[in-house]
């Protein structure tokens, strides 16, 4: 069962369309997600949807017939627009005619840490969607147990970010936080080690031998991780370049530290 919505002054467009800015992601606890391969994932990790919207482009595939079943059994509000108006709504350049409105889920980072082993991902002020996007992607198939944004940092919930997760929005916590000085004490408190990569280490990546809790922190794409952060972590690493590359991408820089965690935790121990 669906309503049919044929001019944008509608409401319901409207406020679709405010979820396009921050602010007002903010200010409703919502976001967008959009395509068929994404609203998949979000079911079958059971995003609360508020609503979603589709036109007849999503209806001339088995695929898309099979997606709308779906969101009708679970009684998510359905709307069905016209290509105009879902150009409108769009967050892409070549739409494939299914929108959905998601609720915003929040994430306590004391209960996370309540386990016996933990990691977690601490982005510091990265601009790019792009690399976020990958590192989120990264982290939860490596089995982090959340990301902590701080303030400065591009917002997860755009659309090129929510792309760039291939779905892993849905699957990993995330924590946006502003007061670094708090963070850290409840990171110490836990009994987190906070590992910062730096040209100045001593000792390349896969020296160190890592605990059972640690957040591990991705700085900033053109300036690194900031010096503050850098003074409260207590393990110090690099990772080599032989080349002459001058450096390697934030989100590729965060694979291989990841992963050498991983490795020493489910694997071969140094």
């Amino acid at each position: 069962m669906y309503l049919e919505i044929t001019s944008t002054a509608n409401n319901n467009i409207k406020h679709v369309k405010a979820l396009h800015k921050k602010k007002y992601r903010e200010a409703y606890n919502e976001f967008l997600v959009e395509g068929l391969r994404i609203m998949e994932y979000a079911l079958d990790n059971n995003a609360e949807f508020n609503c979603v919207y589709y036109n007849n482009e999503i209806t001339n595939s088995q695929r898309g017939n099979e997606l709308l079943k779906r969101i009708s059994s679970k009684n998510i509000n359905l709307y069905k627009v016209n290509n105009k108006i879902f150009r409108h709504i769009s967050t892409t350049d070549s739409p494939q005619g299914i929108l959905g409105v998601v609720k915003r889920q929040h994430y306590d980072l004391k209960e996370i840490m309540k386990k016996d082993k933990f990691f977690l991902i601490i982005l510091d002020r990265l601009q790019d969607p792009g690399n976020v996007g990958t590192i989120i992607r990264t982290s939860d198939a490596a089995g982090a147990d959340g990301i902590i944004a701080l303030k400065g940092t591009v917002d997860i919930y755009n659309s090129k970010t929510i792309r760039s997760t291939m779905g892993s929005i849905f699957t990993i916590p995330i924590i946006n936080i502003d007061d670094v000085d708090e963070l850290v004490k409840v990171l110490e408190s836990n009994g987190a080690d906070i590992i910062a990569t730096t040209l100045k280490a001593d000792k390349y990546n896969f020296e160190v031998q890592y605990g059972n809790k640690n957040a591990i922190i991705i700085g900033n794409e053109a300036n690194g991780i900031s010096d503050k952060l850098i003074r409260y972590s207590n393990i110090k690493v690099k990772i080599p370049i032989i080349g002459n590359a001058e450096s390697l991408n934030a989100s590729i820089a965060s694979g291989i530290i990841i992963y050498e965690l991983v490795r020493q935790s489910y694997f071969q121990k140094i």
